[in-house]
């Protein structure tokens, strides 16, 4: 074990954000497992402690092993990943909607194990390294929106549009979160105007297309626009259940909480150990527990931000960017969710909810953030040795 710390490399702040929300994950997610033993009919709770720690292991296992790769490679890899993506979307599309009576639109089944992958996530890290290579390689150069429609948008709308009938909040995220990024890579306003035009206006023909033909697409629609509506208040009484359990939840919880695995509204609320875990973590924490995640997530925005700044190339503050910023944004739908300032959308809280695809992803982009930084680092070390003197104002950013 001293080895393998000794090993670490990359921001040790970024390592202890990290380590301290997989900790404090384990009390709220077997604290809800009680619902999940409710719906899965196993009395046995511990087990899904278990399953949440095999989960969080392998995912830290993905980070320590990513963040030893040279972050260069990752331009390459994105070339080869992206046609994987495309392949492993278009089988989940193909694989049915259900796997032994439950929705699994969204999943792919891995053979020979039990277990089950959600292809979006993955797709949505990979496209990210993809954007950012591209935006580095154009980065000094006069972009023409005729010249980036193949190489770029092509992909990117081929992965959206994959995703688009089975999940529209992850479709969203990742759209936005490219727009961001091509922004921070200097591509022109008005081809981006004309992007997100041209996004918006591809939404409208699916509803409309999903509208005509139904029986393609049963419910997704429907279940968007009654979301919207239970969050505008317009929607029944039994749409906005969800809603409705997690205020309560928030309420109790007050300022302290009601004590770690006190929660009554975990029985009660669905996906309590996932899209919900926030309520939860308030209600047995209070408003003290629900700031702390938040300051962690602040924090870990704050560092992503840093490792940035500090890299050598354009690729790695793009990269760094592209794959850090969807992590903390995703926290704040998480979050938002549950207060009612946003519809409910199924995104998970990173590194805190239970289900194996998004801490692996999560840890993933986590490993890449880090792999950035030990370059850096390396870079450093380099200097130092050879004897350069650094400037006092640098040593003290360091420090930060």
């Amino acid at each position: 074990m001293q080895q393998v710390f000794k090993n670490i490399k990359g921001d040790r702040l970024i390592w202890a954000i990290a380590a301290l929300l997989a900790i404090f994950s384990f009390l709220p997610v077997y604290s809800a497992a009680s619902n999940l033993v409710n719906i899965g009919g196993n009395s046995n709770t511990f087990s899904y402690f278990i399953k949440h720690f095999m989960h969080l292991f392998l995912g830290f296992s993905i980070m320590y092993g990513v963040h030893k790769v040279p972050y260069r490679y990752f331009r390459g890899l994105s070339m080869v990943m992206i046609p994987i993506v495309l392949v492993l979307l278009v089988v989940t599309i193909l694989q049915g909607t259900t796997i032994e009576g439950a929705n699994a639109s969204r999943w792919i089944r891995i053979p020979f194990v039990n277990m089950s992958f959600q292809t979006s996530t993955l797709a949505s890290v990979v496209l990210m390294v993809y954007v950012a290579r591209y935006m580095s390689k154009t980065k000094d150069e006069e972009v023409s929106f005729k010249e980036s429609v193949l190489p770029l948008w092509i992909p990117v709308f081929l992965v959206l549009a994959l995703i688009l009938p089975s999940n529209f909040s992850t479709t969203a995220l990742i759209f936005l979160m490219v727009v961001i990024l091509v922004f921070l890579g200097g591509y022109p306003i008005r081809y981006l105007a004309v992007i997100i035009g041209s996004g918006i206006l591809a939404l409208v023909m699916f509803i409309l297309v999903a509208k005509a033909f139904p029986d393609a697409m049963p419910n997704r629609v429907d279940t968007w626009m009654n979301r919207i509506e239970n969050f505008s208040g317009e929607g029944d009484s039994d749409g906005d259940y969800q809603i409705e359990k997690a205020k309560i939840a928030i309420a109790s919880g007050e300022f302290w909480g009601v004590g770690p695995g006190k929660s009554t509204q975990k029985n009660f609320l669905p996906q309590s150990s996932s899209d919900f875990i926030f309520a939860i973590i308030i209600e047995e924490y209070g408003l003290v527990g629900g700031l702390l995640l938040l300051v962690l997530y602040m924090w870990l925005l704050f560092r992503i931000v840093i490792v940035a700044q500090k890299s050598d190339t354009i690729f790695g503050k793009l990269l760094v960017l592209g794959v850090g910023i969807p992590i903390v944004f995703q926290a704040m739908i998480n979050m938002a969710v549950a207060v009612e300032l946003f519809p409910v959308t199924g995104q998970t809280l990173p590194l805190i909810s239970s289900g194996g695809t998004s801490i692996w992803m999560t840890c993933l982009a986590i490993g890449i953030i880090l792999s950035v930084s030990a370059k850096r680092e390396e870079i450093k070390g380099k200097e130092n040795e050879e004897g350069v003197e650094q400037n006092p104002l640098e040593i003290l950013s360091e420090a930060i």
